[in-house]
């Protein structure tokens, strides 16, 4: 109830603050001004994840359990860190590099206060954590591409580790996701298209982050380390996927991943073949869905049955990213799309 009461909170927070910061953002002159790329003909406002930010902090201090507070530190202050950074980038523009090694420093941030991956018990865990937090932090900012897309696969990923995270008994992890699954269902309702407001960087950045720090606490002591990290994986299979997809198709042409925008996202190329932004949104979390599922049913598979449907799932990610690159001709000029910053 505690979980259902913070989740409910953080929504009702975000229907209310989301408004004040779209007038918040149109005043300051923080918005997303219209261009050949992009189909909205005025500028929108750009703070959408503020909201979401506000939504979740307020739901948790008021209504989280207080003795959790300290375990959660390094989380808020490192979350805080990109979502200022996206604020920054958002209102003044920051490069690529820069925002990499704020990245990199929030990482590291979670790796001190003693949130980070535990497998090999060596650097390389610090390693590896680096190498999580940064690449779905910016598979979360890839993903922000079109009208509630990120935030849409943003809420059910933290509803997919909310549930994870009750039927393993982990309260603290429960009340981190239930909170960003709310503050993100109140943020949709101003973000659907067609959208009146966006999340921008602030909020994708701000997004990836928690999803990333979440799915390190999440654990499960009775599956092998090997099933408990395939799970987190497979909740976020949309984001890594899509990322995955981009990297190939822009090395394959010659131009720098991280710094070269385009429509070659996953959403693109569904809009492309189903004619609708809406359509191919939906299908973005139909997805997502499926692979959280994938996610809960690993729980209780064993390591054989874990080993047989992370390869599968490989496999289909795989023939996935060949039929969208190759057969379907590579990139073509998809359904005009807002906003398409990455």
């Amino acid at each position: 109830m505690s979980i259902i009461l913070i989740a409910l909170s953080a929504l009702l927070l975000a229907v209310g603050v989301t408004p004040l910061m779209r007038q918040v953002a149109l005043r300051l002159g923080v918005t997303d001004q219209p261009n050949a790329r992009k189909v909205h003909t005025n500028p929108v406002p750009l703070l959408g994840g503020a909201a979401i930010y506000i939504a979740f902090i307020v739901a948790l201090l008021i209504f989280a359990d207080k003795r959790y507070v300290p375990q959660v530190v390094g989380i808020f202050v490192g979350a805080s860190l990109v979502s200022l950074m996206g604020v920054v980038d958002d209102r003044w523009g920051l490069g690529s590099y820069v925002k990499l090694v704020g990245q990199i420093l929030a990482a590291l941030i979670l790796v001190f206060s003693g949130v980070q991956i535990q497998i090999f018990h060596s650097w390389l865990d610090i390693a590896l954590t680096v190498v999580w937090v940064v690449g779905i932090t910016n598979a979360m900012n890839l993903l922000d591409n079109m009208d509630g897309l990120s935030g849409g696969i943003a809420m059910i990923a933290a509803t997919f580790f909310t549930l994870l995270a009750a039927l393993s008994n982990q309260y603290l992890v429960g009340a981190l996701a239930a909170a960003l699954a709310g503050a993100c269902m109140g943020f949709l309702f101003y973000n659907w298209n067609p959208a009146h407001i966006f999340m921008g960087d602030t909020g994708s950045l701000f997004l990836g982050f928690l999803l990333s720090a979440v799915a390190i606490k999440l654990r499960f002591p009775s599956n092998s380390n090997t099933i408990t990290w395939m799970i987190p994986v497979m909740v976020m299979g949309v984001p890594i996927f899509d990322t995955s997809l981009v990297f190939i198709s822009r090395l394959r042409r010659g131009q720098n991943p991280l710094t070269t925008p385009g429509k070659d996202h996953l959403s693109h190329r569904l809009a492309l073949l189903t004619g609708s932004r809406r359509e191919a949104v939906l299908i973005c979390y139909l997805i997502g869905g499926a692979f959280g599922l994938v996610g809960v049913f690993l729980t209780d598979a064993s390591l054989a049955e874990a080993l047989l449907t992370g390869s599968m799932v490989l496999a289909i990610g795989a023939f996935g990213i060949y039929w969208l690159e190759f057969r379907k001709g590579g990139v073509r000029q998809p359904v005009a799309t807002a906003p398409s910053a990455h």
